[in-house]
């Protein structure tokens, strides 16, 4: 049955769906497991989801009239290139904007060319590397921060302990190491960068 010379039900519908629903799970382990499970971040959250459904939809779209996968490329290319008008996304975050997208991307173009196995293979072996990284090997992300200094004494070598200290004291952060930027000595101030490992709650 057609309505304006649409098909109401094309059988394709099947495969849409469950090629939907196959990336969805995939992408809520990444995203709602890995990502907020080591962030504790919600900001990030709906936009991984809804871009990552729209990249599905559109790809789908495009094989249905048989564009090659160039064109889904250079979507990919698109929204992995996506700037925040207020603040960029920081590193962290466009590496799971990119493993989205691409997980998005490589679901919607399953074909007679590409079997269900393979994709499967492929969705879990990017799962497990995430997790691997994430909750094996417990890599944490570090952060710097630049902070103005007034007590100089203590940006001395041989104070470095000292400088340390106060300023874990002052910021109530654990910091990894820290270098002395640059030196006000008119107005006793120095820039110095912290660097720490960023808390969950903290955005």
């Amino acid at each position: 049955m057609e309505l304006m010379g649409i098909p109401l039900f094309d059988e394709d519908f099947y495969k849409l769906a469950f090629l939907f629903f196959l990336n969805l799970f995939f992408l809520t382990i990444v995203i709602r497991w890995f990502y907020y499970g080591s962030t504790g971040r919600k900001d990030y959250l709906f936009t991984f989801f809804l871009v990552s459904i729209v990249v599905f939809f559109l790809s789908f779209t495009l094989k249905k009239y048989k564009l090659d996968i160039g064109l889904a490329l250079g979507l990919f290319a698109i929204f992995g290139i996506i700037r925040y008008r207020t603040e960029s996304i920081p590193v962290r975050e466009m590496g799971y904007l990119f493993i989205v997208i691409g997980i998005s991307i490589m679901n919607s173009f399953v074909n007679k060319k590409l079997s269900y196995a393979e994709i499967l293979f492929s969705n879990v072996a990017i799962v497990t590397a995430i997790g691997i990284i994430e909750k094996v090997w417990h890599l944490k992300h570090e952060i710097s921060k630049k902070v103005i200094y007034e007590n100089i004494e203590n940006i001395k070598p041989e104070n470095y302990h000292l400088l340390k200290s106060d300023l874990e004291l002052r910021t109530g952060l654990k910091i990894n190491h820290l270098t002395v930027e640059d030196v006000d000595f008119v107005k006793d101030s120095a820039n110095i960068i912290i660097h720490y490992n960023k808390t969950k709650n903290e955005k």
